[in-house]
């Protein structure tokens, strides 16, 4: 199917596709005038790209790791894998945001907010 086709069943643009192209999230082939021709099922592909984005992964993550899937005999339960190593990275980051915030806390109304507290400075 031709690129603006994609588009339209996948949800996204042109330019959205030609970039995932780029990066090699995507492979069409061009046909001998030049347009791009992509196999049905890289709709359901980019559907899997787009929820993969909304669960957290980014691009590079979502490019990696789906060759590991292709090959993975139980894709459940390697997806499980993943999602699992996902909370573990966000339970990290949700702990620094929190030590973060705890800190900006402490530095409310203290005066000179950029000075370290509990220092002499």
């Amino acid at each position: 199917m031709r690129i603006g086709e994609l588009a339209a069943q996948a949800g996204m643009t042109k330019d959205t596709i030609r970039f995932y192209e780029k990066i090699g999230l995507v492979a069409g082939r061009r046909l001998a005038n030049g347009y791009r021709d992509f196999p049905p099922e890289t709709v359901t592909w980019l559907h899997y790209v787009r929820t993969a984005q909304t669960l957290g992964f980014s691009l590079a993550e979502i490019s990696q790791h789906f060759a590991e899937l292709g090959e993975a005999p139980d894709t459940a339960e390697a997806l499980s894998a993943l999602f699992r190593e996902k909370i573990q990275v966000i339970d990290a980051r949700m702990a620094e945001l929190a030590a973060l915030r705890a800190d900006l806390e402490a530095r409310v109304g203290t005066g000179c907010p950029l000075r370290v507290t509990g220092r002499a400075g």
